[in-house]
């Protein structure tokens, strides 16, 4: 009883503690600025629309007409009722942006600690290794957060597995599984979860291997797997207006089945193309830097670089002899300081060269049940991430390996080892510190092997990196002046040389605290003090780079970004940070869309082609966008967009698409123009003649050349519902829009005779119903990717209603396991309790 109070004021103390190391790190929080991050300002533009039809009627919209001319909004931040389980992560999520992240990753390996080691000082130790990996700061000063809140979840997940399986905690087990699967899906980044359990299934693998040869304990292994599997099925049915939301939604996606069949010349293909996937591939060389954070020059836009754009200019001042010369040197210079394999980096997934040694001494002295999966788990994920620099591997997972396909940027499975590199870290500290049965000769032959290789190599790569590693692309060889090419390779050559320095005393210094503790002359917890502070030192330090107080603003920025006039107030407010500077600068544009959505209220598209109108949600923020910004498109529409936006624009396409507006480059003083387009359809229209595609590609084609006022093309899939179905011309046929919400929309049609209704709405299978006069009807799709609707003759009244019934069926089957769960809690509590009445001192 004691122990437990004590455990319980410890973990206590420990959670203070990682409160205030959050807060200390984002200081800027305690002045009331805010995180300005690049994708949740693009989050707020795509966004807008469904967050003020949330904010005006208290309801949910699934669908918003916002973005790409209209799309489900599951990914963009809907919100479900009855989600008892976001409930909880809410409550977890107390701290201020991005501060309840940090606290998320250093509490949830805390408790991963405390499960495998039984040992505070272990897992604060192991949560401080973990909770400040570089890669982290990187993404939440992207605006990464859904991938960030999925990775703080992941080692709580895997404590409350390892609890069931090692510590044969079944009543506790099963609980912490649950909620801590249905945490890790709440966080709504799948690619993240999915790589999670690659690395998982070597532990199940492990486990099994374990019983069979050593442990012969069937009965436990049989009894843990079913308890983590109904676990996991609870923590999943939990989620399920989340997740059948979401896997109705990605089959109709770029991650679904593609359509066109001269993609890759193949008829059936799931999934992004291999070159969409592998896109983000990890370079061999550039996993270093998981120890030497600079061995490929950081980020892309790395600090110092401004310096190096001036030295550059004089160089080319000084040297440069023609035009062409300089055109030349403006192709090879894509990165100043980054020159490894991926298109552009924010920075490297550093884990710290402490946290490295350390890993790869646990290698060596973490119990077995430990280090097999964990090193199996690592080599594989490590492997994967060199995507298309490590093909054959790559394509056995895209070809055979469910859902592989669906995800890109193989770097990011990365986070597989940053969490189990500072796991085995303190697994083999622990035993390195405590297990009497290692003898002193072998923990000092190892340290000194494993201590002399790091350094070695270290210093090799130093000695001999300039010639052997180039520090140069093959596109800057080919294109920069010997002038330019030197001085690159130079300053990319000392900065690395700095950080490998830096790591080479990092590893000695751990490496004389371990060789002291050893033998006596230091004090273990004086030891892992040292170990701590300096590992925070170098993360810390590291860290700042890519997330400090520059990343915060003044809250008027973070909350509105998109601003419509500048002053000298702002300007000075900006604190000449360039990324506020970049959005003070699109002002006009701003203002631009604001007057038209100020102007004209009907219903309507824009496109914008001053920022690059498929990876922006400005437009988006004030009106309903041809464009917009994310990676999960309706396959349709980046079908259209690929076929018809890449060069020259097609007006037929865009009058389809109801563009009432553009928005074009002018030599005015603003540099604007806003153009009013007088040929686009409208919300709707009404045609008498009908064509039939007999192929997808056909379909396509066809609507970039006819008259989409007069002939509709119909999919040969959908030639029936038109059978016996006359349609007929009359030239005073019309069908107006009455009243425009983004998941309700109502019509009304006038004809005298049966008219074919083609609204410019996206085509999505799933959820949208018809209704003519009150009574249901079936609709198709017409043009490729909009709706069509056979209408009779005479006044009509046409209503098309959002319902997806996934949404209803998600609701009931995560209220009845969330019940469930309960039930079974309120029961294995019951029988716990009374069997530590019965048996107080039987600790299983």
């Amino acid at each position: 009883m004691k122990m437990s109070k004590r455990n319980n004021i410890v973990t206590a103390l420990s959670l203070v503690f990682f409160i205030l190391i959050a807060v200390i790190y984002n200081a800027p929080l305690l002045t009331g600025k805010e995180l300005i991050q690049p994708d949740i300002v693009h989050y707020r533009g795509g966004a807008q629309e469904m967050l003020e039809y949330r904010a005006k009627t208290g309801n949910e919209t699934y669908w918003s007409d916002a973005m790409f001319g209209g799309m489900p909004t599951y990914q963009t931040g809907a919100q479900f009722r009855g989600d008892i389980i976001k409930k909880i992560d809410a409550v977890l999520n107390f701290l201020p942006k991005p501060a309840n992240y940090l606290f998320l990753l250093f509490s949830g390996f805390f408790f991963l600690g405390m499960v495998s080691l039984r040992n505070w000082k272990y897992a604060l130790l192991g949560a401080s290794f973990f909770g400040l990996s570089t890669y982290f700061y990187i993404i939440i000063a992207a605006g990464h957060n859904g991938k960030v809140h999925t990775i703080a979840y992941f080692a709580p997940l895997v404590a409350s597995i390892l609890l069931v399986y090692l510590q044969k905690k079944y009543f506790w087990g099963f609980v912490a599984t649950t909620l801590c699967m249905g945490l890790q899906i709440t966080a709504n980044h799948p690619q993240m979860t999915y790589y999670l359990f690659i690395a998982l299934a070597f532990f199940f693998l492990s486990e099994f291997i374990r019983t069979v040869i050593k442990t012969k304990d069937y009965k436990h292994f049989l009894t843990a797997t079913a308890i983590v599997g109904i676990a996991m099925l609870l923590g999943l049915a939990m989620n399920s207006q989340r997740m059948l939301s979401n896997a109705e939604y990605v089959k109709e996606t770029v991650r679904g089945k593609h359509i066109l069949s001269d993609i890759s010349k193949q008829e059936d293909i799931h999934g992004l193309d291999k070159g969409s996937i592998t896109m983000w591939s990890y370079g061999k060389l550039e996993t270093l830097n998981l120890f030497i954070p600079r061995l490929m020059g950081g980020a892309s836009q790395e600090k110092g670089n401004d310096k190096m754009v001036g030295r550059i200019q004089q160089l080319i001042q000084e040297n440069a002899t023609s035009q062409q010369e300089v055109d030349n040197i403006m192709k090879g210079l894509n990165s100043l300081s980054y020159w490894g394999e991926q298109p552009m980096t924010s920075g490297p997934a550093y884990q710290g060269a402490v946290v490295i040694f350390l890993a790869l001494l646990g290698f060596f002295f973490a119990h077995a049940k430990y280090r097999w999966w964990i090193l199996g788990a690592s080599i594989l994920t490590i492997l994967l991430a060199w995507g298309n620099n490590f093909m054959p591997l790559t394509d056995f997972f895209i070809d055979f390996i469910p859902m592989y396909n669906k995800f890109r940027a193989p770097s990011s499975i990365l986070v597989v080892v940053e969490l189990f590199f500072p796991f085995i870290a303190i697994i083999g500290l622990y035993r390195f510190f405590s297990d009497n049965a290692l003898c002193v000769q072998y923990k000092q032959k190892i340290l000194f092997s494993v201590t002399g290789s790091v350094v070695g190599i270290t210093l090799l790569m130093i000695i001999f990196g300039k010639e052997a590693l180039g520090f140069q692309t093959e596109l800057e060889g080919q294109y920069l002046p010997s002038y330019i090419l030197n001085y690159l390779i130079e300053e990319r050559y000392a900065v690395f040389c700095t950080d490998a320095i830096k790591a080479i005393l990092y590893v000695v210094t751990t490496g004389v605290i371990l060789l002291l503790t050893i033998k006596q002359k230091m004090r273990k917890n004086m030891a892992l003090i040292l170990i701590g502070g300096l590992s925070i030192f170098d993360l810390w330090t590291v860290n700042k780079r890519y997330l400090n107080n520059d990343n915060f603003t003044d809250k008027i920025f973070a909350q509105n970004p998109f601003i419509t006039e500048t002053s000298e107030s702002l300007i000075a407010k900006s604190n000449t940070n360039s990324y506020i500077d970049g959005l003070l600068q699109q002002a006009p544009i701003n203002q631009a869309l604001e007057n038209i959505a100020k102007k004209d209220k009907t219903h309507y598209r824009v496109f914008n082609s001053l920022l690059g109108p498929f990876n922006e949600t400005n437009t988006s923020y004030f009106t309903n966008s041809v464009g917009g910004y994310s990676a999960a498109k309706l396959r349709r529409y980046d079908d259209l967009i690929n076929k018809y936006f890449n060069s020259d624009i097609n007006s037929h396409i865009l009058n389809l698409l109801n563009t009432k507006y553009l928005l074009v480059a002018d030599s005015t003083n603003t540099g604007i123009l806003t153009k009013e387009n007088p040929h686009a359809n409208g919300p709707a229209w009404l045609v008498s003649e009908i064509k039939i595609a007999s192929t997808p590609n056909e379909e396509i084609s066809l609507i970039g050349k006819i008259d989409h006022k007069k002939i509709a093309i119909i999919g040969k899939e959908d030639e029936g519902y038109l059978k016996g179905k006359r349609l007929a011309e009359d030239a005073n046929a019309k069908i107006e829009i009455k009243n425009y919400q983004p998941n309700q929309i109502l019509y009304q049609s006038s004809s005298a005779t049966p008219q074919l209704a083609v609204f410019s709405e996206i085509y999505y299978p799933h959820g949208w119903k018809f209704y003519v006069d009150g009574k249901p009807t079936d609709y198709i799709k017409a043009d490729y990717l909009l709706r069509a609707l056979y209408i009779p003759a005479g006044h009509h009244e046409i209503y098309m209603k959002f319902e997806p019934e996934v949404i209803q069926k998600g609701k009931s089957i995560s209220l009845a396991s969330t019940s469930l769960f309960l039930i079974l809690t309120a029961l294995g509590f019951w029988f716990y309790q009374r069997k530590e009445k019965q048996y107080p001192n039987d600790k299983a």
